[in-house]
């Protein structure tokens, strides 16, 4: 098992900041490796709830479905990939912190023998991506264009 993760302190109230988090929905927004989300069930967010994302790689547009196998509103988020290149779980930690909301962001990996060659290279982009990401949505959401 393969594990990072990175926290940024957002200076916003906990109560604003885990509802657009928890909701892969806004991603797009933010992250740079997907370009459309979709939530793919009915009903409000919670364990359970499956959602599309959508990238574009080397000119080829992919798929990665994840499922919410984590919720604890204001405090966690977790989702696990269903079906996508790489089995992944990722969790978003919330905690109110003076002057805002502290987030981490953890992501583990299985990589299979398929991927065992490119796991550093894997591993590297991964990071870079997160550490790319989290000054944007910190800077998004503090000028509350999420």
């Amino acid at each position: 098992m393969d594990r990072f993760e990175r926290s940024t302190i957002i200076n916003r109230p906990l109560e604003e900041v885990f509802p657009v988090l928890a909701n892969l929905e806004n991603d797009p927004k933010w992250r740079r490796e997907f370009v459309e989300a979709r939530k793919t069930s009915d009903g409000p967010i919670g364990i359970g709830t499956r959602f599309s994302l959508f990238g574009e790689f080397l000119g080829r547009r992919g798929e990665v479905v994840y499922k919410v196998s984590e919720y604890e509103p204001n405090r966690i988020t977790a989702w696990k990939t269903v079906s996508g290149p790489l089995p992944l779980t990722f969790r978003r930690s919330f905690e109110g912190v003076e002057g805002g909301t502290q987030v981490t962001i953890r992501y583990e990996g299985e990589m299979g023998s398929f991927f065992s060659l490119m796991k550093p290279l894997l591993i590297s982009m991964a990071r870079r991506a997160l550490e790319g990401d989290l000054p944007k949505v910190k800077e998004m959401m503090e000028a509350r264009a999420l």
